[in-house]
């Protein structure tokens, strides 16, 4: 079985594979390692996605793809019939909800203004309200699957008040679904988006959805830009009303000349959520674990089924 995968350092990271298994590096889809009609399963790069038309037609041995991403919303339209597409469900869990985290305190405790005083050398202390705090906060996830499991597990420290949004209702699990927002929104002191983009998500958060949020809330969105609608959002942020962290935009990258730069209650940073050092070990763990499954003629965990 030829396997290509995204990094070099992907193979040691493998670990010991079955016998018969052929790794090869593929990093970037201009330059191929091999006939591409070899490949039975394909850990494509982070960047890949925007070549996906060209490459898949002369991938006519692949069997299965393995994200290194959780979201696969790039690459559903263009995976061909018969392809198992699988995401990296799982893998990204700590390194979002520490970003999320992070965001929401950085924001609520004012922290970039204070990095804006710092630069200015100025001690501010005398300007400054108390801020806002974590603690005790009301906090409404949407897209309750197992990132928004392991921030809540880190908020929970904070006394904060979860309640979980999904696209289907569990209440056995006490999780409400979408058509409930509009009576979750009135309550909800911080927002955390994580649902994938699909076409029931595109432009969820509009200007309905912010003007249910109370004065003072806080959106983060963790999860992919066009959920939000921008031009609402920034109707609702320069009023001042509302704040928002934001790891993902749109349209993204975010132009120099974007009016959200200038916002000082835009809190941005650069889809940067899982760019940490611990990400590739966790990644290629789990095409490991896939490989050795697809291998072994076992099912693959993490498929990305139809309408995702």
């Amino acid at each position: 079985m030829n396997v290509w995968i995204a990094h070099e350092e992907g193979r040691e990271l493998l670990g010991e594979l079955p016998a018969g298994v052929k790794v090869e590096v593929c990093e970037n889809v201009d330059t191929l390692p091999s006939d591409p009609a070899d490949v039975e399963f394909w850990v494509p790069p982070f960047s890949a996605a925007a070549r996906a038309s060209d490459i898949f037609p002369k991938l006519t041995g692949l069997e299965v793809v393995q994200l290194l991403s959780a979201g696969a919303d790039n690459w559903v339209a263009h995976v061909p019939t018969g392809v198992l597409l699988c995401d990296a469900r799982g893998v990204h869990d700590a390194h979002v909800a520490e970003w999320v985290l992070g965001a929401a305190i950085g924001v609520l405790r004012r922290f970039p203004a204070f990095v804006r005083a710092q630069e200015r050398r100025e001690w501010a202390a005398a300007a400054f309200t108390p801020t806002s705090e974590l603690t005790g906060r009301r906090v409404l996830i949407v897209g309750a699957g197992s990132i928004g499991r392991a921030i809540e597990e880190r908020m929970a420290p904070f006394g904060v008040e979860v309640t979980r949004v999904a696209r289907t209702a569990r209440p056995e699990q006490d999780v409400h679904g979408v058509e409930e927002l509009p009576a979750l929104l009135p309550r909800a002191e911080v927002v955390v988006l994580l649902v994938p983009l699909t076409d029931q998500t595109r432009g969820l958060v509009d200007a309905v959805f912010l003007a249910a949020l109370p004065d003072g809330a806080l959106l983060i969105n963790a999860a992919r830009g066009p959920v939000v609608r921008t031009p609402a959002l920034l109707a609702e942020l320069a009023s001042g009303r509302l704040s928002a962290a934001l790891d993902v935009t749109d349209p993204e990258p975010l132009p120099a000349d974007h009016p959200l730069w200038g916002l000082p209650n835009a809190f941005l940073t650069p889809h940067i959520g899982s760019a940490v050092t611990g990400l590739l070990p966790r990644a290629y763990a789990l095409v490991a674990q896939q490989l050795r499954r697809y291998a072994a003629g076992e099912p693959l965990i993490n498929r990305v089924v139809d309408g995702y």
